[in-house]
């Protein structure tokens, strides 16, 4: 029974504090356009590379190990 007295006030306070942040998500935009996102990736152009050089090849390209 004493254990009842420590974890309903914190699952009160757990409960609250995800409200919030729940309150606060809503309210800073993040669910304002779900499906924008998907969208911009699949029309997302893909531009070849034009240097001609092997991805090897190029200065920026990973050492090989």
């Amino acid at each position: 029974m004493e254990t009842l007295y420590l974890l309903i006030p914190l699952s009160v306070v757990l409960v609250f504090l995800i409200g919030v942040a729940f309150w606060w998500s809503v309210r800073s935009g993040q669910f304002d356009d779900m499906e924008g996102p998907a969208y911009r990736m699949l029309m997302d152009d893909d531009k070849p590379d034009v240097s001609g050089e092997a991805p090897d090849k190029r200065d920026d390209a990973p050492p090989k190990s």
